[in-house]
């Protein structure tokens, strides 16, 4: 296939090789590439988007009058602050004739590059455009399974990076397996609520796109939401915690969206909520982890 590919970043630059591994043919667009170097990606194959969530907006908006529609794999991971819509689902209201596709996972993008094996999962509801992609992405390195749950993929992708912001303040902290585990297992549910409200399916969350994603973000030091949980542990500031990461951490702005949307549905979000707190500093990380303890006892 002829690949046009949006994002030049660590994501982006990881899924070119694969790629071109596989055999495809992969044009990439940078921002410093201009906004006109967009116009002849309408003629590609297959157009993969790999920005950072808060550039999809813009991106989907300069798109939305072309000739041609092709179809668009979204790797964004992130929920919109104001509306609660996903990358795919921004991309779909900005680009209505283009089929959506989205890909999630545990998808540390150095270990895919060091060509280190993985499965991931794509998403459609196309199914004959789906089962193609399946075929023609999957390669020795990346395994890909397929589902007709975008819904259910996206959220659970953008959902993981907060609680692997919780997950490196407790072991920033040092409180032990145990503690990690319990966490990952609540964090794990506030997912599902999430998942089954915004309509996707349960099973999601058990899958890759789910709980493998979590597993690999919420205990690697290469995933950046992690190491700026640990930051966060060691008492810096929100603002020198992501200078020290010096990378989007897609996580804080996700936390905010997704307790906004809690806060017009009455969701129950305990640890996205001390996230919150912690992220806005209106308390330290041993509160945090106090204030989880000491909530009123319940059936699981």
């Amino acid at each position: 296939m002829a690949i046009g590919l949006i994002g030049g970043g660590t994501w982006g630059t990881t899924l070119m090789g694969l790629f071109q591994q596989t055999g495809h043919r992969v044009e990439l667009w940078r921002r410093s590439s201009g906004i006109a170097a967009l116009e002849p990606l309408q003629n590609c194959d297959l157009l993969v988007s790999a920005v950072a969530f808060a550039g999809v907006e813009g991106l989907a908006k300069q798109l939305s009058n072309w000739n041609r529609y092709p179809p668009l794999l979204s790797c964004s991971k992130g929920l919109d602050p104001g509306t609660g819509k996903t990358a795919s689902q921004i991309w779909q209201l900005h680009c209505p004739k283009m089929p959506m596709f989205v890909l999630s996972g545990p998808n540390l993008a150095t270990e895919l590059a060091m060509g280190l094996p993985a499965a991931s999962v794509l998403a459609g509801t196309n199914d004959q455009l789906l089962n193609k992609l399946q075929m023609e992405l999957s390669s020795s390195h990346l395994r890909l399974y397929r589902n007709n749950d975008p819904v259910g993929t996206e959220v659970a992708g953008g959902l993981k990076n907060v609680i692997a912001i919780a997950a490196g303040v407790c072991d920033g902290l040092s409180l032990g397996a145990n503690a990690r585990a319990s966490l990952l297992t609540r964090g794990l549910a506030e997912m599902g609520l999430v998942i089954q409200a915004l309509g996707g399916r349960p099973e999601t969350l058990y899958g890759l796109a789910g709980l493998g994603d979590l597993l690999a973000t919420a205990t690697s030091a290469l995933s950046r939401n992690y190491r700026f949980g640990n930051a966060l542990a060691e008492g810096l500031s929100t603002a020198a915690a992501l200078e020290k990461i010096a990378a989007t951490v897609e996580g804080v702005p996700t936390c905010a969206a997704v307790l906004c949307l809690a806060g017009d549905r009455a969701w129950n979000l305990p640890i996205a909520t001390q996230v919150q707190e912690l992220i806005e500093g209106r308390i330290d990380p041993p509160m945090a982890i106090q204030k989880l303890m000491e909530r009123q006892l319940r059936s699981e």
